[in-house]
């Protein structure tokens, strides 16, 4: 841009006009057809379908021994590992030797990306709580009344909330967070995921769309359960028999955004199943979808805010998060494909100027710190469209598309990025 000159801006009709001229729907007398926008994203259903093998795993690598990984356990095997635990620390106590855990190490240095598996593992240390010791005494008898705890769950057969176990000792815990914590060490230290626990979050994620199932043998049909949605069950284990005529998976960050697409059954013209966490991503919604796309196997386009943290969320689906890392293999989901809203969508839509916000410092920071990130550098397209982003200092949510009007996103934005088959 010249000195001194401003930049020009789009006039409301120039971006609507631009994404119309360029739309091949079929619909208020353009050219083209619901067939034609869709043609690309049956491309990538078919690749995704063509695509065999499952996802590699630690023993495949022959790295089992360097990093370690949970898996699914059946409720009884729990329960008797808990049970070992508990003699071998009655034996050490009755023969003087003292009380302690021995756990996993899950400090930020332990958990590693790997690159071959394409997910955040933990590394294969240990570290000891003891009970005599000053620094760790609580934290022994935190560990001690949870396992006590869960064992009696998996003893009857139920499952509860983590709040609810929070509650049954609030003097002991004091803040959930530290019994949550623990739940996490003990998931680790037995080798088995959260949910073999028995202990689940509580209800966030929703789902509305082509999809049909049966959850603990009720039949469930995505396609009735109005703007709101389905909520996606705390119990993924309870889930069976997924169905669909879907072409691919809509995984959207905002719930203002999810609702706008549901109202306007965007999923019956364009098959699709919509899936949104409302924000960042529980375990429930990730396991969920791990679970849609490997079942099915169909694409998975997300839309998110054209920002760091919308990045950010795509990355946990994909490659996991440092908490959860013992639990990736699990909770990930690969090869996750960028839809929007990207920074370079902002002039290439038109978006007015009004509709956009400028970054702020931790913004900024978060977005060289994603640079630096081996997860983010194997994505060279990703690393353009952050560059963009920290050079123009600008970003903008989903909700700024609504500058062309309510149902933009829905009927005109999107549309055209199938059509275009424009994610990376």
């Amino acid at each position: 841009m010249a000195p001194g000159r401003a930049k020009k801006r789009a006039t409301p009709d120039e971006g609507v006009n631009f994404a119309l001229k360029r739309l091949r729907d079929g619909r208020d007398g353009r050219e083209g057809s619901l067939d034609e926008v869709l043609a690309k994203v049956r491309a990538l259903e078919r690749a995704v379908k063509a695509k065999r093998g499952g996802r590699r795993t630690l023993d495949d690598l022959g790295l089992a021994t360097t990093y370690r990984e949970v898996e699914d356990r059946d409720a009884r095997e729990i329960a008797a590992a808990i049970e070992q635990v508990m003699i071998a620390a009655a034996k050490s106590i009755v023969a003087g030797d003292g009380f302690e855990y021995v756990l996993p190490s899950r400090g930020a240095t332990d958990q590693v990306y790997v690159e071959a598996l394409d997910r955040i593992v933990l590394k294969n240390k240990t570290t000891k709580a003891n009970f005599a010791a000053v620094s760790s005494v609580r934290k022994v008898t935190i560990l001690t009344r949870v396992m006590q705890l869960v064992h009696g769950v998996l003893s009857r057969g139920i499952h509860v909330t983590k709040r609810d176990l929070f509650y049954t000792d609030v003097k002991l815990f004091k803040d959930q967070k530290d019994s949550d914590a623990v739940l996490d060490d003990i998931s680790c230290m037995l080798g088995c995921t959260r949910n073999s626990l028995h202990v689940v979050a509580s209800e966030k994620g929703v789902v509305v769309g082509r999809l049909q199932y049966k959850e603990d043998g009720d039949e469930i049909d995505c396609t009735k359960m109005g703007v709101g949605g389905k909520a996606i069950p705390s119990n993924i284990d309870k889930v069976r028999d997924m169905r669909t005529d879907a072409k691919f998976v809509l995984l959207v960050e905002k719930d203002a955004a999810f609702m706008r697409l549901a109202e306007d059954r965007f999923y019956n013209k364009y098959p699709c199943i919509i899936i949104t966490a409302k924000g960042q991503p529980d375990v429930a919604t990730r396991l969920f979808l791990s679970k849609v796309k490997r079942d099915l196997k169909i694409p998975v386009l997300a839309l998110v805010d054209a920002d760091p943290y919308g990045l950010k969320i795509i990355s946990v689906y994909m490659q996991g998060s440092k908490n959860m890392a013992f639990d990736s293999g699990n909770l990930t989901t690969p090869d996750i494909k960028w839809l929007g809203v990207r920074p370079s969508d902002l002039d290439k839509f038109k978006i007015p100027e009004q509709c956009r916000l400028e970054m702020t410092a931790k913004d900024i920071e978060t977005g060289h710190h994603m640079l630096n990130e081996d997860f983010i550098k194997s994505n060279p397209e990703w690393v353009k469209e952050i560059n963009i982003m920290l050079e123009t200092k600008t970003k903008a949510e989903i909700q700024s598309l609504s500058s062309y009007g309510f149902q933009y996103l829905s009927e005109v934005y999107l549309p055209l990025k199938l059509l275009e088959g424009d994610w990376i």
